[in-house]
């Protein structure tokens, strides 16, 4: 998930120095630049305060809202205007579309990585009041919400460019704000960058819980699962979530070759987690379950996400193989600070010590034990 961060946080630069570099690429390193500070910047926020991090969440998501709303209004006004041409794009909208599996497979990875929110919920349960009611209602209500609102912005934004140009363009919202608002054009960077800055804000904090839990299950380091005495937070967790999202950034500069290097681990993870379900099912039948489902559903699911795992092997070798040596850095992690129980006095007294440091460097404690 910490993948997801560095390819929000690219998008962002890339949207924001679309003004200032009309006609061409911005520097070297430029990019690259700005995506580390908004990374940071989230990551200092999501230790200074879980309400900040909040209402940062729920700002930036009203600008995201405000921003789509505005294109989905300007594609209507350009429908209702009868005149032919922004109609055109849907004449042949599925022109030249490839029929080979293995290709749409892939186009499966960057569509639905617009989507990748819908399971952030279930990191934070915990912190949901009454997440019986409220768990499955924000689920379902989110997920409409944003497949209406996602499916009318495409609509409008093919009333006003071409497929070959939404191809080759790497902004698509300021190309159409560009097109159609004038001399407020300026407006539609500054309205994505708010999208992903609020995107960003929520990966880093949803992220930052699950190495907090893995932690406290015992899956990972203990240093992961200490909060700060005073502001509530998992700071170490954030912490790492924001070092690995900077990391990423030495693996591609392309967001298509990152979005593919995680979407195999992705649905890999997810499909594991479905397959749980099954034998949880079966080994404790009469367990009591709040949210419960027909086997059916997550059946359907579970197919889908297998086709989406082995499919892609074919169609792109090369990311899927660099996506599993990703997965496979977190074996060594994994087997040194979790399995290996009868470590040798210096590596106990190394661990104890970083431990320590940790706490005294930002203030945390063991939330398991604190009084």
């Amino acid at each position: 998930m910490a993948n997801q961060s560095t390819i929000v946080a690219l998008t962002f630069a890339i949207y924001i120095l679309r003004p200032f570099y009309p006609d061409c690429d911005p520097p070297n390193g430029i990019p690259e630049l700005l995506a580390v500070l908004l990374i940071v910047l989230m990551t200092a926020i999501n230790c200074i305060s879980v309400r900040i991090a909040t209402f940062v969440q729920d700002f930036f998501t009203i600008a995201k809202i405000f921003a789509l709303l505005l294109i989905i209004g300007t594609g209507a006004v350009l429908l209702l205007t009868g005149k032919p041409e922004y109609r055109e794009s849907f004449d042949n909208i599925f022109e030249n579309t490839s029929r080979d599996f293995s290709t749409i497979s892939i186009a499966f990875y960057s569509g639905l990585f617009a989507y990748a929110g819908w399971n952030f919920l279930n990191f934070i349960v915990e912190e949901l009041q009454n997440p019986r009611r409220n768990l499955p209602l924000a689920i379902a209500i989110s997920m409409v919400t944003c497949t209406i609102i996602y499916v009318l912005t495409n609509v409008a934004l093919y009333t006003g460019i071409s497929p070959d140009e939404m191809l080759e363009s790497p902004a698509v919202a300021v190309l159409f704000a560009n097109r159609f608002f004038g001399p407020f054009a300026f407006c539609m960077p500054l309205f994505v960058a708010c999208s992903t800055i609020g995107t960003a804000n929520g990966l880093i904090f949803t992220s930052s819980r699950l190495f907090y839990v893995g932690a406290r299950e015992g899956q990972m380091p203990l240093v992961l699962t200490m909060i700060n005495k005073n502001t509530r937070t998992p700071i170490p967790a954030v912490i790492v979530t924001g070092a690995l999202a900077i990391a990423y950034l030495t693996l591609s500069k392309n967001v298509y070759s990152l979005i593919n290097y995680i979407q195999i681990t992705y649905w890999l993870a997810i499909s594991a987690a479905i397959s749980s379900l099954f034998y949880l099912r079966k080994l404790m039948p009469d367990a009591p379950r709040p949210i419960k489902v027909s086997l059916i559903w997550p059946t359907i699911f579970l197919s889908g996400c297998i086709a989406l795992v082995i499919v892609p092997i074919m169609a792109a070798p090369r990311d899927t193989a660099i996506g599993i040596m990703i997965l496979l850095t977190s074996v060594p992690v994994y087997l040194i600070f979790v399995a290996w129980k009868n470590k040798p006095r210096l590596v106990e007294r190394l661990s104890v010590f970083f431990t320590i440091l940790i706490q005294k460097m930002f203030m945390v404690v063991d939330d398991s034990k604190e009084e």
